[in-house]
């Protein structure tokens, strides 16, 4: 991603049997790395949309956000009937998040697919960080 991006025109994906099969196994990776490790499928979809199927940067992103809607609708049921959930602190969380999208789309269009990429494989980076850094601290917590 930080190397090169598709061109921002790329096609979209042909629902061939190859290609179609191959979302459907991303989209297997991707749910059961959400369940199991509470990353978000953006953090899976946007590379693999880019990398593997070829579409473009802003294609990848807007894809990936409206294919997490099902999942995040199902998880959420789930987490609020397990009382997962502190429904105040979503819905501040929601709110904000729901304004600064806007400005952050039109961001997107504005900065160039290089740049774009060099800042996604920053919050890969940073994402796969905090992941080990949770994971040595629960190591060392059940060995303690």
């Amino acid at each position: 991603l930080a190397f090169g991006a598709p061109d921002r025109a790329a096609d979209p994906v042909p629902l061939e049997a190859g290609p179609a099969l191959g979302l459907v196994g991303l989209g297997l990776v991707v749910g059961i790395a959400s369940g199991l490790f509470g990353v978000g499928g953006g953090l899976i979809m946007v590379p693999a949309f880019m990398t593997l199927f070829g579409l473009g940067d802003l294609i990848a992103r807007g894809t990936s956000l409206v294919a997490m809607i099902p999942t995040a609708v199902s998880g959420s049921v789930k987490n609020l009937r397990g009382r997962l959930v502190d429904l105040r602190i979503a819905l501040v969380v929601g709110i904000a998040a729901t304004l600064a999208s806007l400005p952050g789309v039109a961001l997107a269009f504005l900065i160039p697919p290089a740049v774009g990429g060099w800042l996604f494989a920053a919050l890969l980076v940073a994402a796969a960080a905090q992941l080990s850094v949770r994971a040595i601290r629960a190591r060392r917590a059940g060995s303690a």
